[in-house]
């Protein structure tokens, strides 16, 4: 397991944040930088700006987790909320990011989001050599883009396989339809994986390079997170989570693999945590 729950702020993300931030001018650095996210992406481009003395604007929705909130305040990001129901965040995001002239650090549909995201993979491999199979969660497809280029890189062998939430299923859909389809928000509980369409950038790598997708149900998540803190002593959130269900509920019957899964993050609200137990 790559356990991105231990990452800076909480999460995988702050690989792709730091990765796009860092390599602005110094014009753009000046004016600030604005992102979209349901928290994880949010807190890792406060963190980042923080870092490298950069003001940062995230536009974040209303039911985001409250963790996901209190965290934002800390790290010191402007915060914005939406609702994730009837409004769209990117059109919000790009409204405002023209009339301020900032610049727009997407959550996954940007090559130096889905470079930076790829380092997990990568360091995976290089602590314990190459796997049979690689299992990534999927919201908006930046991470298992980053994942299976990294993967490929180092074996080509290797098996990408993604893990998405029932309902929460576009990029499924999208393999299958052989173009990016979109679908309605979802209401599950893997709150980073609600993306409702594919990245434009991100869906060709995944048609090109991941072998597989398969879906979990809440409950199956719930039961991941359980699993991962009575018998790994490890907090992980719903979307970290997905990957670990998939492999306990045996959506894919490995026999004498090895199989590398990335727990993408650990941002959960504790009463959540306290309801699953």
């Amino acid at each position: 397991m790559k356990c991105e729950n231990f990452q800076r702020g909480g999460a995988f993300k702050f690989r792709g944040a730091y990765n796009a931030i860092s390599q602005l001018s110094r014009e753009e650095k000046k004016r600030g930088v604005v992102a979209f996210s349901s928290g994880n992406h949010a807190q890792a481009v406060a963190l980042a700006a923080k870092e490298l003395g950069i003001h940062a604007v995230n536009y974040m929705p209303i039911d985001s987790p409250s963790i996901k909130k209190e965290a934002m305040k800390e790290y010191g990001g402007e915060v914005v909320f939406y609702d994730r129901i009837n409004e769209d965040r990117e059109a919000i995001a790009r409204k405002f990011s023209e009339e301020k002239g900032m610049t727009i650090i997407p959550p996954f549909d940007d090559p130096r989001v889905v470079a930076g995201a790829g380092t997990s993979a990568l360091e995976l491999l290089q602590d314990v050599g190459t796997v049979d199979v690689m299992m990534v969660p999927i919201g908006g497809g930046g991470l298992i883009s980053g994942t299976s280029i990294a993967a490929h890189g180092f074996d080509a062998r290797i098996k990408v396989i993604g893990v998405e939430p029932e309902g929460a299923h576009d990029t499924l859909l999208s393999l299958r339809a052989g173009k990016r389809v979109g679908i309605p928000p979802s209401n599950t509980i893997a709150d980073g994986l609600r993306a409702t369409i594919p990245g434009r950038f991100t869906f060709p790598i995944i048609e090109k390079h991941v072998e597989n997708i398969v879906t979990v149900n809440d409950d199956e998540i719930i039961e991941a997170m359980r699993f991962a803190m009575t018998r790994l002593k490890m907090v992980v959130e719903p979307s970290g989570a997905v990957t670990l269900a998939a492999l306990l509920s045996k959506r894919l019957p490995f026999k004498n693999k090895r199989v590398g899964i990335i727990i993408s993050g650990g941002n959960v609200d504790p009463s959540l945590v306290a309801r699953s137990l």
